[in-house]
């Protein structure tokens, strides 16, 4: 079941979020399950091509044979955390929240207030999963979903995450052109700062050129309005100053 979150910054503008349901999260993690699964599978295929073209060891003895089985153990545990566990760390810290298959399902993952997500969070709430896997498969994980009122996990309850529907940068691009329609003032309007204290927040999010392009129009409406030392500033520096003000 989808829910909608509200978040009212410090400065007392409020963002709504549309939430992920149970049923987009989990297609999300089928999604990466496969991959994952044949990135293992890749794995073991390319290691056995490997092991077909060495020479046989002449000599075999019981010890050696125990310390190979040892190596081999300790191989394939951490082959399966890395590629099933590290897996969600790396694309969610390094890709905006997101893993290829919450990228397919149009998903999100970010802190507490839609802040943008970091490493350790990231890391907090994937290394809580290998305790939700182990026990009963994501079973937990659902049952926490259903109860708790922001759709969290347990690794979203730790790490202090939430999972949303990623916003299309329409929705930005919409809010720009009705501003480009407000009458100009001396003062900025308080749907321009909403604008901008948007902006700001997602900017990361997006691609450097989509950024750069949405930044430069934003910028030309309020530039002629802010004093001269602001006026000096880039499209992306005026707003990041702007923001919050």
């Amino acid at each position: 079941m989808d829910r909608t979150l509200s978040v009212q910054t410090p400065e007392s503008i409020a963002f709504s979020y549309e939430l992920a349901g149970l049923g987009s999260r989990f297609l999300a993690v089928v999604i990466d399950l496969l991959i994952q699964g044949a990135i293992f599978v890749a794995i073991i295929w390319g290691i056995a091509l490997l092991g077909a073209g060495q020479p046989p060891e002449r000599v075999v003895t019981a010890a050696s044979t125990k310390m190979a089985v040892s190596i081999l153990y300790a191989f394939f545990i951490a082959l399966i955390f890395i590629v099933f566990f590290a897996y969600f760390i790396v694309f969610e810290a390094f890709w905006n929240g997101r893993t290829p298959g919450k990228k397919l399902m149009g998903l999100r993952v970010v802190r507490d207030g839609g802040y943008p997500l970091d490493f350790t969070s990231a890391a907090i709430r994937n290394l809580i999963r290998v305790g939700e896997v182990v026990l009963g498969f994501y079973a937990i994980s659902a049952i926490a979903c259903i109860a708790s009122a922001e759709n969290k996990r347990l690794g979203d309850m730790a790490a202090g995450t939430i999972v949303v529907r990623d916003s299309p940068i329409a929705s930005l691009a919409t809010l720009v052109a009705e501003s480009e329609e407000a009458p100009r003032s001396t003062m900025l309007t308080e749907k321009e700062h909403s604008i901008i204290d948007l902006f700001v927040a997602r900017r990361k999010s997006l691609a450097p050129s989509v950024r750069a392009q949405i930044a430069a129009r934003i910028a030309a409406q309020v530039r002629p309005r802010v004093s001269y030392d602001l006026q000096r500033l880039t499209d992306d520096e005026l707003l990041t100053r702007l923001a919050g003000s």
